[in-house]
């Protein structure tokens, strides 16, 4: 009897070469200078390595303006002096980003933050400032991020804010002065912060306990009020206006099952004019009636998700970004005047016109009784009917996978594999009885969600229950050695990317700059100073007797959250035990793999493995040349 794949590979699409998925936009993250006059934008040199590019709006005179060797720039923003642009980089995925400048004009680029072994984070650019940034750098000690105010004329630092120990965000006001702060909390939950003028004291505004999220957001135009999130006396986060002299808070936007999401605000008035609520989809709220009709014409320019990428500082011109889940992300530039758009361009032009499958929101029952909600890709052309399939699980824990076009979903789905996005509780984005449902049950009810999964798959007819892989990311990688330690009957294979295999190991080895993250930590997985047992219990190095099913691992060599040691350890583990393991090292990698090359070769090695266990569609593994991955080293 023919199988599935067999029967149905005549009638899948045409296979589509990985180059195109996982390789390098052709041009993305479109953004406006604040004077209207320049768009820069990020796309591949002759090298094929990421860069800034710039062109005159209304010219085609895109040129090249920086020139990083290696790993590629992914992320940079405009600064109100017209001549300058700033990008973010990191040295082979450490995370310990440095902030550049480059003139536009000259392509001279300067490192503002030129300290070794120190992380820089952007605070706030101000329009009044055009010269400055404040900038989080933990120069002073590793454990906490102070504020300084780095001249862009000359370079020069000063301190600007000094961090009491534990705050994790700053908030500054119109006036450019650091005024408001989130801060982490012993009990694993965190205090709003504030101060009257820059040299104030900090008092507490509010505390939110362990169970509960909140923060500042921005301060109105004439500093009276802090617009904060939080979910406290609610489920969800809502959007709060807080009155700093009366102590009054009102509430501005909320939805009572699903957190605030995305927050649109004018960069000169401060006014907050939209927000979103991420549901199946996203759904914007407008606050600010003069932009409803904007939002009105944007919305009819074309179907999908739409999000306001950039704007000038005159407020005349925007930059708008489409999502879909069966093509690339579209670019317009949108002009509020005449309400008419023009398209500027894709990221990835090679998407158009493939067959491409659709994205279907799911959800199903837990267990317990929970409804867990998800996204369900199945391959275009054949029947999602007994169908190999691959539970692909999302990082973080503490995030949710979203609608729209998923490059993994879409190489599985091509190469004949349903796929399967859940967002097991824990996942944000849900209101706080989901997040804190979670607390505690890392390899346990987190897990009996993904068991339920898998159940709901099989019942509808979807998957063939013999072939059925776990596959994810950081906490979708712990998830995937999870599978197949705690319940390893269930799924065929194993591909784990970054994923901690101890908990106990990873909680030892975190960032210095996540001590004051520690205590929520704890609070939410398991105490490492109390708790040594339980964590171990909830560690799949110690259940690596119970493996039968075959696992690849991939892990960056650099990652500063899952050390390389998460991954060879239980690798060691499982070749002393005779149990089925592949491993790929990326030397110059961290949490991820940015390197195009290196992307092409662990997705050529992924499929090779998920088609010899699935028997799924496979592209020939092909030269590579450039990628740094090392096979069981």
């Amino acid at each position: 009897m023919q199988s599935t794949i067999e029967r149905s590979a005549t009638q899948l699409p045409p296979l589509i070469p990985r180059e195109i998925l996982f390789g390098n936009p052709e041009r993305t993250s479109p953004r406006l200078s604040p004077d209207g006059k320049y768009l820069a934008y990020i796309a591949p040199d002759e090298k094929n390595v990421l860069q800034v590019w710039l062109r005159t709006v209304g010219q085609e005179d895109d040129r090249q303006l920086t020139a990083d060797k290696k790993r590629g720039i992914r992320i940079f923003f405009w600064t109100y002096n017209a001549d300058q642009l700033m990008y973010m980089q990191d040295s082979d995925g450490d995370e310990n980003f440095h902030l550049y400048s480059v003139n536009i004009h000259s392509n001279i680029v300067r490192d503002l933050t030129p300290f070794q072994g120190v992380k820089a984070q952007p605070v706030d650019l101000d329009p009044k400032f055009p010269d400055q940034v404040l900038v989080g750098m933990n120069l002073n000690d590793l454990q906490k991020f102070d504020v300084y105010r780095i001249n862009l004329a000359n370079g020069a630092v000063d301190l600007y804010a000094e961090n009491p120990g534990n705050v994790v965000s700053w908030t500054v006001d119109a006036q450019f002065q650091v005024r408001a702060a989130t801060a982490a909390t012993p009990d694993g939950g965190s205090d709003l912060l504030f101060r009257e003028t820059s040299q104030g004291d900090w008092e507490t505004l509010r505390h939110w306990g362990p169970d509960d999220e909140g923060g500042a957001v921005s301060f109105s135009e004439d500093g009276k009020t802090l617009y904060i999130s939080g979910s406290h006396d609610a489920n969800a986060s809502r959007l709060i206006a807080f009155d700093v002299t009366t102590r009054e808070e009102t509430v501005i936007a909320e939805d009572p099952q699903y957190d605030l999401g995305g927050i649109v605000i004018h960069p000169i008035t401060r006014v907050i004019q939209a927000v979103s609520f991420y549901k199946e989809k996203q759904e914007w709220q407008v606050l600010d009636q003069s932009i409803a009709a904007d939002f009105e014409a944007i919305a009819q320019i074309r179907p999908g998700e739409f999000g306001i990428s950039s704007r000038d500082l005159a407020d005349k011109n925007w930059l708008v970004a489409f999502l879909t889940d069966d093509g690339p992300v579209y670019y317009y530039a949108y002009n509020r005047d005449s309400k008419t758009s023009t398209l500027l361009f894709s990221n990835k032009p090679t998407l158009e016109g493939l067959s491409l499958a659709s994205m279907q929101p799911i959800s199903y029952q837990a267990q317990d009784g929970l409804t867990i909600h998800g996204y369900l890709t199945t391959p275009v052309g054949i029947t999602a009917q007994n169908l190999p399939t691959v539970l692909l699980v999302h990082g973080g824990p503490w995030a949710r996978d979203t609608w729209g076009y998923d490059p993994q979903a879409q190489w599985l789905a091509n190469r004949g594999y349903a796929v399967l996005q859940v967002n097991f509780r824990g996942s944000t984005g849900y209101g706080k009885a989901f997040v804190n449902a979670g607390n505690r049950e890392w390899a346990a009810k987190m897990h009996d969600d993904l068991i339920d999964a898998v159940n709901w798959l099989v019942q509808q007819g979807i998957s063939d229950p013999q072939k059925i892989a776990i596959m994810g990311g950081s906490y979708g990688g712990y998830a995937t050695l999870v599978g197949l330690t705690f319940t390893p009957d269930v799924f065929a294979c194993g591909v784990d990317i970054v994923g901690p295999s101890n908990l106990i190991t990873l909680m030892q080895s975190i960032p210095p700059y996540w001590e004051p993250l520690k205590a929520n930590f704890y609070y939410r997985v398991g105490n490492l100073e109390t708790e040594e047992e339980f964590l171990k219990s909830r560690s799949p190095l110690f259940f690596v007797d119970r493996i039968t099913k075959p696992l690849l691992i991939a892990q960056g060599a650099n990652d500063p959250r899952v050390k390389q040691a998460e991954s060879e350890q239980i690798v060691e583990a499982m070749q002393k035990a005779n149990k089925p393991v592949e491993y790929a090292l990326y030397t110059d990698e961290g949490h991820g793999f940015a390197r195009p090359e290196n992307r092409l070769h662990f997705y050529a090695i992924a499929e090779e493995f998920l088609s010899k266990y699935l028997g799924g569609r496979c592209e020939p593994l092909g030269d590579i040349p450039g990628h740094s991955g090392v096979l069981n080293p």
